[in-house]
C-alpha cells in the first residue's frame, strides 16, 4: 500500500499564517495537520505502508521535506518527495508524483483531519470517502445508484442530488489505472475551472465499468480557513483527551495559572495569571501572562499578555499585547 499526498500550495484561505509556513503543517493539538493526516490513515488501513510521497512546492524548504521524510519513516516507509511549482489542479499534482502510482493506493489532501474505523472493500476498483453534511450544495458529492456504487461526481449541485460530500480521500486498487487516465487528461488538456481535476481521471474510469463505492467516515475535519482550523483544534483535543492522551507537557512553568483541559502545551511554555482553556493549543516555547484564553491555537514562540482571547489563531514568534478577542495573526507578527 502506498499514501500518496498532494499538498503544494500554502493556502490562501489561511493568510496571514500560510505567508511563511504552508498550510499542511499549521500545527492542529501540538502536530502538523499533514503528520496527523498520515498517521491517521496508516492506522485505521491496517497494512504495511510501502511507501508516502509527498506532492510539494520547492519553495517549502529542505528542512520541510526532511520533516516529511521523518514521518513516512516513523511509520516504517519509504518517503518519497515530488514538486508541483504551478497550481495546476488536483490531476497535475497527483501526476507529478507518476513515478509512485503503482499499486494499491490512498491519495488524501492535506487540508484534513478525519476520525474513521473502516474496512476497504476488496471488490471495488476504487473506495471514494464520503461524509453527511447538511449543506451538500456547498460540496462537491457523490450520486449512488440501488447497489450503493457511485456512478456520478456532481461539483456543488444547484438541485439534491445527495447530501454524501467527498472528503478528498480516496483508495485505489491499482492506482496506475488512475495514471493512464490522468495522463490522457493532460494530453488532451481537459480543464475545469483552469485546472486539470482528480475527477476527470475518476470519470473515465466510471465510463468503462470500474466499480466505485463510497466509504464513510466519523469524523471530518476541515482545515482551510481559520475558523474551521480552530474549530477543528477543539474537536481534536477532545477527541486526544478522551482517548486518555497526555497533552500537557510536565515542563510548563506555572505560576497563579488554571489550565481547563482539554488543552495541548508544549514544551517550555510558561504561564503567568492564566487562565487558559478549554479548548487551546500552545506550541512550544510561548509566554501567557495576565490573559485568558480559550479555543484558540497559538504555535511557537509566542508572547501573549494582557488579553482575553476566543476564538484566535497566532502563529510563530508573534506578540500580542491587547484586548482584542477574535483575531488571526501570523508569523512574527506584534500588536502592541
Amino acid at each position: 500500500m502506498k499514501i500518496i499526498v498532494p499538498m503544494a500550495g500554502r493556502g490562501s484561505r489561511l493568510r496571514p499564517h500560510t505567508l511563511t509556513i504552508p498550510k499542511p503543517l499549521i500545527p492542529v493539538a501540538g502536530k502538523p495537520i499533514v503528520h496527523r493526516l498520515v498517521e491517521d490513515i496508516a492506522g485505521v488501513l491496517n497494512q504495511d505502508i510501502e511507501e508516502i510521497a509527498f506532492i510539494i512546492h520547492e519553495s517549502f524548504g529542505k528542512q520541510v521535506e526532511a520533516d516529511l521524510i521523518a514521518i513516512a519513516e516513523k511509520l516504517g516507509s519509504k518517503g518519497t518527495i515530488y514538486y508541483q511549482n504551478e497550481a495546476l489542479g488536483t490531476g497535475h499534482a497527483i501526476m507529478c508524483a507518476k513515478d509512485s502510482l503503482s499499486g494499491p493506493a490512498v491519495i488524501a489532501y492535506a487540508d484534513t483531519l478525519i476520525r474513521a474505523d473502516f474496512d476497504l472493500d476488496q471488490n471495488a476498483d476504487s473506495v471514494i470517502w464520503v461524509k453527511q453534511v447538511d449543506q451538500p450544495e456547498a460540496f462537491g458529492v457523490i450520486n449512488l445508484n440501488e447497489a450503493n456504487e457511485i456512478v456520478e461526481l456532481v461539483e456543488k449541485p444547484k438541485e439534491f442530488v445527495s447530501d454524501l460530500a467527498v472528503i478528498g480521500i480516496y483508495y485505489f486498487k491499482d492506482v496506475a489505472v488512475l495514471k493512464n487516465e490522468l495522463q490522457l487528461v493532460l494530453d488532451n488538456n481537459i480543464i475545469h475551472g483552469g485546472e486539470y481535476q482528480i475527477n476527470d481521471g475518476i470519470k473515465q474510469m466510471m465510463a468503462k465499468g470500474m466499480k466505485f463505492v463510497p466509504g464513510e467516515v466519523a469524523e471530518w475535519m476541515d482545515c482551510g480557513n481559520k475558523d474551521v482550523t480552530v474549530e477543528t483544534n477543539s474537536r481534536m483535543l477532545g477527541f486526544l483527551h478522551n482517548d486518555g492522551e497526555h497533552l500537557v507537557d510536565y515542563g510548563v512553568k506555572s505560576e497563579n495559572s488554571t489550565i481547563i483541559p482539554p488543552c495541548y502545551i508544549g514544551e517550555d511554555v510558561v504561564l503567568i495569571n492564566a487562565t487558559v482553556g478549554p479548548n487551546v493549543s500552545l506550541g512550544k516555547g510561548c509566554h501567557v501572562i495576565n490573559s485568558t484564553i480559550k479555543n484558540s491555537l497559538v504555535q511557537t514562540h509566542s508572547h501573549i499578555k494582557n488579553a482575553s482571547l476566543d476564538n484566535a489563531m497566532i502563529g510563530n514568534h508573534a506578540s500580542f499585547d491587547g484586548n482584542f478577542t477574535s483575531i488571526s495573526i501570523g508569523d512574527y507578527s506584534v500588536l502592541e
